[in-house]
């Protein structure tokens, strides 16, 4: 056994904080995931683990400190935001049978057993809450981000699980609640997933990944009659606020009660009298998860007295008497085809493996993920191998490895290509990084996928414009770079193919509309590297228009909150190029809006938090990172990244990092997220009182 010298803990630990920030930026800020769920876990829980045995190695900047939420609706323009009347919480997770009775261990403390349970199906679908008054569905509201979600009461009432009016249980003399709140699910059957794809598939539109995006997509449509088209169903599995109705003493009773007044349960839902019950439960809904008709991605089991709950209480973002047994990620073998490279927007040339179609993860995959070359070599797959395909999350399906005792005797290392497979130009692998790249700015590819990204929607958000829609664009000669979008009418668009005059009038309104979405979504859109929408804001705050940002010096830029030398050096090497320049007057010219938003946070009109300074560490349940960011703005106040005499407060949420012991030493006033609502909501206390 080889020996493990002193530095080899740090060298996995820095790896892992590279890979784990790496993967952040790629699923947050570029919606863009490389990997499923199950591996980011894993790399998580390994540095985790790491920094645990080895402390010294717990930095200040590690992702540990300062973890973001994995999920979460946004609340957008669409539908109106609506604040719930109780947090809809996330919860816990287990990933094995030690982890489900490490978690029994911990709430047999808080109580003494006996402890019963309820296990349900996990469904993958969309947490919705519905609020009944006087027994009339009244408000239907996604989770979003736990605190606030989007009215999408219009859609949810074309529902026919949803009961419009509950009824009162026959025999029964209570009254109904004068408020009752139900948490649920909103899916999508499996057959009726397979249907709407047909439908697509024969109207030349785009195909679903998965029944939940899917659903998620038809729960948000515009128009309700074609999500009332969509054949949704729903679960309901737990109660939020109740004013009124019968005293419940366990959630078994309120899931009985809850079907009496006509809404739907799971038919699997079972008690479960001890631990071990539940671990079998566990097993046993993962053996059977393809025989419901509907995807399912784990168990949940809560405890079932309600007297019990109150006693063990939640943390700030989860219910101590809950958890989430997550399934494993589900593997399959199939054969590989080929190895293609897609080129990206940035001219990344990523590997990719075509499939002999196989049902994996609760859908069929064609494709699959490589990564990079180091990736393709370190895995030695080869075209005709037989290789263990696996699914986690419905994210990206990848290549685990072949299966070496059914290597073809004829199969061969694959090489990376040394051209570009679209523009036939070299391929380039910078000496110590891991991608290689096409560094021909005029490759179509890179053409096609830099519109698709300035018109996305952490971009200008133009609906319509989507990859299908931009290739359709290009061949016909109509888009080379993201200011054509602004040349585009109605005339011009008719012509083309499946390009009705109302989807053409749409899509040019939806265009029209973008000019005006703010500088910082400029910023993005242009796809300057590490420039994500943080950055795009405190720029876009800070200096007054494109023009000065461009303009600007390094030492400028980097005297801006937010921004530094990495990110400035970028900034001055895009517009150092003269097709760049070019390309920010053509959109000029094109009547988008590339002035500052608003002016910096407290020097404008005076908000309910003008003159504060917030500092920001740790999880936050209700937020993220941004959004916390921007409540904070919007109300005057601004938000700095370190800890001084200055700091009006230190808003700590999970894992808090060493912020947390900056602030205390120094007196600063620290407040956990309860307190930051409230402080959004009201303001500061009266010191006069």
């Amino acid at each position: 056994m080889p020996t493990r010298t002193p530095d080899q803990p740090q060298r996995r630990a820095a790896e892992l904080r590279q890979l784990v920030e790496h993967h952040n930026r790629r699923y947050y800020l570029e919606d863009e995931p490389e990997i499923a769920d199950a591996e980011y876990d894993a790399l998580v829980r390994e540095l985790v683990a790491l920094e645990a045995q080895h402390p010294e190695l717990a930095t200040p900047d590690s992702p540990t400190q300062h973890p973001g939420p994995r999920s979460g609706d946004v609340v957008g323009a669409t539908f109106a935001p609506v604040r719930h009347v109780m947090p809809m919480l996330s919860l816990d997770n287990a990933f094995d049978g030690e982890e489900l009775v490490a978690w029994y261990e911990r709430i047999a403390k808080l109580v003494p057993p006996p402890i019963g349970f309820v296990g349900e199906p996990k469904l993958d679908g969309l947490a919705i809450s519905l609020l009944y008054e006087a027994g009339r569905l009244t408000r239907a509201a996604t989770r979003g981000d736990g605190v606030t979600g989007e009215d999408v009461t219009a859609n949810v009432v074309t529902i026919a699980a949803v009961p419009d009016t509950l009824r009162r249980p026959r025999g029964s003399k209570v009254d109904l609640p004068d408020r009752l709140e139900v948490r649920g699910e909103v899916f999508m059957p499996i057959a009726a997933f397979e249907e709407l794809n047909r439908r697509q598939g024969e109207a030349g539109d785009r195909l679903f990944a998965n029944p939940r995006n899917a659903a998620a997509g038809s729960l948000r449509q515009k128009d309700p009659r074609v999500t009332a088209s969509r054949a949704l169903d729903f679960f309901a599995y737990q109660l939020g606020v109740v004013d009124g109705g019968p005293r419940l003493r366990s959630h078994h009773e309120t899931l009985q009660w809850m079907g009496k007044l006509g809404l739907p349960v799971n038919p699997h839902i079972e008690t479960l009298a001890e631990i071990g019950a539940v671990a079998a439960f566990c097993e046993r809904m993962m053996n059977e998860r393809h025989s419901f008709g509907y995807e399912i991605d784990g168990a949940v089991v809560k405890v079932d007295d309600l007297g019990q709950r109150a006693e063990m209480g939640t943390t700030s973002r989860a219910p101590r008497w809950a958890i989430a047994y997550k399934f494993p990620p589900e593997e399959q073998t199939t054969r590989l085809r080929g190895i293609m490279v897609s080129i990206g927007r940035t001219g990344r040339a990523t590997p990719f493996a075509q499939l002999e179609p196989v049902f994996v993860g609760g859908s069929t995959v064609g494709l699959a993920t490589l990564h990079n070359q180091d990736e393709v070599a370190r895995k030695d797959v080869r075209v005709g191998d037989t290789v263990i395909v696996r699914k986690a999350g419905d994210v990206i399906p990848e290549v685990v490895g072949p299966v070496l005792a059914k290597r073809p005797s004829r199969a061969r290392r694959w090489k990376f290509p040394t051209e570009c497979p679209a523009c036939g130009r070299p391929l380039v692998r910078l000496e110590g990084e891991a991608d290689h790249h096409c560094v021909n700015v005029e490759c179509p590819e890179q053409q096609v996928q830099r519109i698709v990204y300035f018109a996305g929607r952490a971009a200008m958000d133009i609906e319509g414009l989507g990859e299908e829609r931009v290739r359709q664009f290009v061949d016909a000669g109509l888009l080379h770079d993201a200011a054509d979008i602004y040349t585009l009418t109605v005339e011009r668009l008719v012509p083309l193919e499946r390009m009705a005059t109302k989807s053409a009038e749409n899509l040019v309104a939806g265009i029209a509309a973008s000019r005006t979405r703010g500088l910082d979504r400029v910023l993005v859109g242009l796809g300057i590297r590490h420039v994500g929408p943080t950055a795009a804001r405190a720029l876009a705050r800070a200096l007054p228009s494109l023009e000065a940002i461009e303009t600007a010096p390094v030492e400028t830029l980097t005297a801006v909150d937010g921004v530094g030398a990495v990110i400035a050096q970028s900034i001055e090497r895009f517009f150092a190029v003269p097709e760049n320049r070019a390309l920010v007057e053509r959109l000029r010219v094109g009547g988008v809006e590339l002035t500052g938003p608003a002016p910096a946070p407290g020097t404008g009109e005076p908000g309910p938090l003008t003159g504060l300074a917030f500092v920001l560490t740790g999880g936050l349940e209700g937020f993220t990172r941004d959004e916390a960011e921007a409540a904070v703005e919007a109300r005057g106040a601004k938000v700095t990244s370190s800890v001084s005499k200055r700091t009006s407060y230190v808003v700590a949420g999970e894992s808090p990092g060493s912020k947390l012991a900056k602030a205390e030493s120094l007196g600063v006033p620290v407040i956990d997220e309860a307190a930051f609502v409230e402080l959004l909501e009201h303001g500061p206390p009266d010191p006069s009182q």
